[in-house]
């Protein structure tokens, strides 16, 4: 076609003048360059349905990326039409900042690019008065959805210890991530709590999250269901608004994700979901593996393109992991194979027992530092946290330095803290920042007014805190409730301290997180991490073995936890296979494959094949983490609650190719006769360490710094254990300044006069509380 005054050609029928010249000031689509053919075709691939089935480094961020950079620069879309949605604000970030650098500062107009609960919060806040809210809505964190239940639980009269308020909200949670309703929870599902209450308490919890104007961060996507379920007009808006919808990590969506993005998806129908069916991993989080598999049910005529061209690993890897999950039967399906060398085959080692395997993992790490091998490119993958503490103490040993990724190192996770806090306590009585710590652990009903004046005399005093509670007792200063508590808890320190000579200290150590609660504590919790938590504490108990005594470890914990690893970013990191996703390093080792620990037995007994399947694509996973070297490892030997079990190898191993692996044999010099043993001999020396642990001087000299031998009622045993609890501090028996019948004045209990005096106590007549007894620092002359 010509334009009949000029006889010049037009570029068509329905591009106007505007168009054309934007089109010709476009630069050319330099961004393709470089995409395999299956790539650009996902990148093209532009009207109607698609699902990228993205193998693990097949360059699905560039894909996803230069798709939407693709939709603007070909003028399909203004960034304002975009809906381009991820799990983390980091990745979101990421893909922002990628995009710009394809496209230019045109992607900063991307009002719709973000995770699912940020563009939730922002359609909620325009429409909030439809679901009941204001738009000023807040957004409650986990600690205030606790409190709010706390209250709820409270005046229902649901007794909190038996039924924990975080027990119901991780409940709240579990029905929010599957979009159920008060309304349409089951009666079976709502039984498990408070004799069949749930549901009436989740009802009430939404109503009082209402009259706070408050919503927690499962609404954030549930009150969108509603909210477009409930008002098709404002949902055809949104249809509308959004020409193209591109969903990250598809496999890895919630039921509530997976609903709100199908509502969105079915105007114009042009949604991109880009995750690989392979690496679901998060069921136990709610995440649905059959959101991904069934795309082409819900989408008739969609397309799918598979990346199946790895751009990270060797060929002996990629053959191993795709070998492994062909195994698994709920799966799409992809080979990934790679253009680059075959590399090293993927290795197979056997060890004695844990004890060896971290020993094997600590020497090869060494040997790989000296060859050059950068330590930040080497990783750990465990797949419980309790199998990182051996591997850490190890390290430690090396001079080996270290990173825990996903969370904290062994000993400065919360549960072992406390526990250490409890073995402080009992080892020295002096040790105030301990017993601050676990004083109220678990909670006994002693708040921050308690510690106000049990701080309050021991400076007063200049005595530790536990002297100065002991002092407390006598008097009144603290209500009667809290005072027997604070003997009871004080007589169990006493008992504890005379044990540390007649008791193994394992078994102390045992009947301490036992006799004081803190186990139970743990166990009635019911929030997802509490399991890991008690495992720890297992662990910890089994670390004592190794050592001749109680004082010994808290030296060792205290070299460790100082072990400096100064500014270097060269650092092994150690984390769990869940925390591994999305990360690459050249060196990866996998311990640990045994039958029970992986595939992990909990996951079996309660999710049988789903389970073992999903803990097969954890497998799959950890070893794509490798670009050039993955490592398998597995124990003969572990200790498993306590006990020494000896372990098989997990079924996983039999499943890997054998054209593709090597095992490895142990060396010629390793008997294994010679492990299995305690770490120290008779004598007390530790053949790690190469040293023999003395009990220390602060250890031996305990309870010096606030106990008289002289004083009455106190005796001592051998190396300074406290034998009889009755200790009276040698401030207690100075003369006061006050006299009978001084007049005085107590901040709590008012005016009155002494009527009489013993030592630094006083007997009190207060005009309006009656008769107390006190100490008198606590009052002054009225």
């Amino acid at each position: 076609m010509t334009d009949p005054h000029s006889n010049i050609p037009l570029a068509g029928p329905s591009l106007s003048l505007s168009e054309r010249a934007r089109q010709a000031a476009r630069p050319a689509a330099t961004y393709l360059s470089g995409l395999n053919e299956e790539q650009r075709r996902a990148v093209e691939t532009l009207e109607g349905p698609l699902l990228v089935l993205a193998g693990a480094g097949t360059g699905k961020t560039r894909v996803l990326t230069t798709r939407i950079a693709h939709l603007i620069a070909t003028g399909a879309a203004f960034p304002s039409q975009i809906l381009a949605v991820t799990f983390t604000n980091k990745a979101a970030r990421e893909m922002k900042e990628r995009i710009t650098t394809l496209v230019g500062a045109v992607a900063e107009g991307m009002p719709w690019l973000g995770t699912f609960h940020a563009i939730g919060t922002k359609i909620l806040r325009q429409h909030a008065e439809l679901v009941g809210l204001k738009s000023d809505f807040t957004i409650l964190d986990t600690d205030d959805q606790i409190r709010l239940l706390k209250q709820i639980l409270k005046a229902e009269k649901v007794d909190d210890k038996r039924w924990p308020a975080r027990q119901l909200a991780h409940l709240i949670d579990g029905w929010k991530n599957r979009a159920l309703s008060p309304e349409r929870v089951s009666a079976g599902e709502a039984q498990g709590f408070a004799n069949g209450r749930g549901v009436e308490l989740y009802k009430l919890y939404q109503e009082r999250l209402k009259v706070l104007n408050a919503a927690d961060f499962g609404d954030l996507l549930v009150e969108n269901i509603r909210l477009f379920r409930e008002n098709p007009d404002v949902l055809t808006r949104y249809q509308e608004r959004f020409r193209y919808i591109l969903v990250d990590e598809y496999q890895d969506t919630n039921v509530a994700q997976y609903l709100w993005l199908r509502l969105l998806a079915q105007g114009r129908q042009n949604v991109c979901c880009v995750g690989d069916d392979d690496q679901s991993i998060y069921g136990w989080r709610g995440a649905e593996v059959d959101n991904i598999l069934r795309f082409e049910h819900d989408f008739p005529g969609a397309a799918v393109v598979r990346l199946e061209r790895n751009y990270r690993s060797t060929a002996h890897i990629l053959a191993t992991a795709s070998h492994l999950i062909a195994h698994n039967e709920g799966r799409l399906g992809k080979t990934l194979h790679t253009q680059d060398i075959a590399g090293n085959p993927v290795s197979i080692s056997g060890a004695w027992d844990s004890e060896e395997e971290a020993r094997q993992i600590g020497e090869t790490i060494e040997t790989l530092q000296l060859r050059g091998e950068s330590l930040s490119q080497i990783a750990v993958l465990v797949r419980i946290s309790a199998q990182m503490r051996e591997i850490e103490d190890r390290f430690v040993q090396l001079g080996l330095p270290y990173r825990v990724i996903g969370g904290p190192r062994f000993y400065e996770r919360l549960e072992i803290r406390d526990a250490l806090a409890y073995f402080r306590c009992v080892i020295s009585q002096a040790d105030d920042l301990a017993f601050e710590r676990i004083f109220n652990t678990p909670k006994r009903g002693l708040g921050d007014a308690t510690l106000q004046i049990m701080h309050a005399y021991a400076r007063h005093a200049g005595i530790p805190l536990i002297q100065a509670t002991r002092a407390l007792l006598e008097t009144e200063e603290i209500k009667p409730r809290q005072r027997t508590t604070l003997r009871e808890l004080l007589a169990s320190f006493d008992r504890w301290s005379r044990n540390l000579e007649t008791q193994s200290h394992t078994e102390l150590a045992e009947t301490i997180l036992e006799e004081s609660g803190y186990t139970a504590m743990w166990q009635n919790d019911r929030s997802p991490d509490a399991a890991g938590r008690l495992e720890n504490l297992k662990e910890l108990i089994r670390t004592l073995e190794e050592f001749p005594d109680l004082p010994s470890f808290l030296e060792h914990v205290s070299l460790v936890m100082d072990a400096a690893d100064g500014d270097t970013n060269e650092r092994v990191s150690i984390m769990t296979l869940h925390a591994a996703k999305g990360l690459e390093f050249d060196t990866v080792f996998l311990p640990g494959w045994e039958e029970g620990l992986f595939p992990n037995q909990r996951a079996l007994d309660e999710q049988g094949r789903a389970g073992l399947e999903e803990e097969r694509r954890l497998a799959y996973v950890g070893i794509t983490r490798a670009r050039k070297t993955a490592k398998i490892m597995f124990a003969s030997n572990r200790r498993i609650h306590g006990l020494w079990n000896a372990t098989v190898p997990s079924r996983f191993v039999d499943e890997l190719p054998e054209a593709h692996v090597e095992v490895i044999e142990a060396p010629a010099a390793f008997s294994y006769g010679n492990y299995g043993r305690s770490r120290f001999d008779q004598a007390g020396a530790n053949k790690s360490f190469g040293s023999t642990y003395e009990t220390p001087g602060w250890a031996r000299a305990r309870n010096n710094s606030f106990t008289s031998s002289s004083a009455p009622g106190a005796r001592r045993g051998g190396k300074g254990t406290l034998i009889e609890g009755e200790v009276v501090a040698r401030s207690i028996s100075t003369s006061s300044a006050f006299k009978i019948n001084d007049r005085v004045f107590h901040q709590k209990f008012g005016s009155g006069s002494v009527t009489a005096t013993d030592g630094n106590k006083l007997t009190i007549d207060f005009d309006k509380a009656g008769r107390k007894t006190v100490i008198d620092s606590f009052v002054k002359p009225a």
